[in-house]
């Protein structure tokens, strides 16, 4: 465990977190469970009852105070309205970051699954800042292909128009749609979300601070959640998924991986190394670990990506 607790966060380890489980969840089949998990990470029965379902309770807790403040924020300031038969809903917002291949998509995935299946007359969508991207074109054009990921490469200014609408408008908007396995923004395919009750936002740059934008994406959070790892493991992982990858796209010529799937194993780890070094580990300690601090709950993983400390902030 590397990182260094203050007294901003309260440790638990697995075994004394799971004991907040207020009640008993109903666990999710294995077949549901393998669709939720990204490649080269890892879910099981028991990852479900002991982290995901105290951490359940705990943000449903702060969905029922935070309703509860927004429902008489808005009956103080519009005084005509009777029986909350005015109110609109404020969206609650979490938001999930952390390093690239550590497995915040599987976090978020899981997440929506239990929120929607707990609380099904909520609406709980998801979306990835994925799609905020730049497309690699606008990329190649400004020289900054190889900094994707980066906070540049990202069309800051739409994401904050988006999250400022989800917060204040009754109407869907339309989220760009970005591949994995082209590599690229989806011309002309988008996912709308349409005032959502709960609304999860995965993404390495959800918890950043932007030296160009007075808003900060993360304002918009009601709950946020770092995932974290050591730096020599998540590099692992980078390497081990990259050659899952270039398996998976063998069968494919229109994925972006197929290119490279000549490459001998030799080959194949020398490039995702050469990626992870000049890339990855540098955006992940320059943008995304300084962000850390900023979350609610800090979500720690061990070897085999098994979660093993969990720390809330106190405040």
């Amino acid at each position: 465990m590397t990182f260094a607790i203050n007294n901003r966060y309260q440790s638990y380890n697995r075994e004394e977190w799971q004991k907040f489980q207020s009640s008993e969840l109903e666990i999710l089949p294995i077949e549901e469970l393998t669709e939720l998990v990204s490649i080269h990470d890892r879910l099981s029965q028991e990852d479900v009852r002991e982290v995901y379902g105290p951490l359940l309770h705990y943000i449903e807790m702060d969905y029922v105070y935070l309703d509860a403040f927004n429902r008489s924020k808005q009956s103080f300031f519009d005084k005509n309205k009777k029986d909350n038969g005015g109110y609109r809903h404020v969206p609650f917002i979490i938001g999930i970051s952390g390093s690239v291949a550590v497995g915040k998509s599987t976090v978020a995935r899981v997440l929506h699954q239990l929120l929607s299946e707990t609380f099904p007359e909520r609406q709980v969508q998801m979306i990835t800042t994925d799609g905020f991207l730049y497309p690699n074109e606008v990329l190649e054009q400004r020289g900054m292909l190889r900094r994707k990921g980066f906070p540049e490469s990202y069309d800051m200014g739409l994401l904050i128009e988006f999250m400022t609408h989800v917060k204040t408008k009754d109407s869907p908007f339309s989220v760009p749609i970005y591949s994995h396995e082209v590599y690229d923004i989806i011309p002309g395919k988008y996912e709308i979300i349409d005032s959502p009750d709960i609304l999860i936002v995965e993404g390495i740059n959800v918890l950043q601070l932007p030296s160009n934008q007075q808003i900060y994406v993360s304002d918009f959070f009601d709950f946020s959640i770092y995932i974290d790892a050591e730096q020599d493991l998540i590099h692992q992982w980078f390497v081990e998924r990259f050659l899952l990858l270039l398996e998976m796209a063998k069968s494919d010529p229109n994925n972006y991986y197929n290119k490279m799937t000549h490459f001998t194993r030799e080959q194949a780890i020398a490039y995702a190394d050469d990626v992870w070094c000049h890339i990855n580990l540098p955006n992940l300690i320059q943008h995304i670990k300084p962000t850390r601090s900023r979350a609610d709950i800090i979500l720690h993983k061990t070897h085999q990506h098994l979660f093993d400390f969990i720390h809330v902030r106190k405040y």
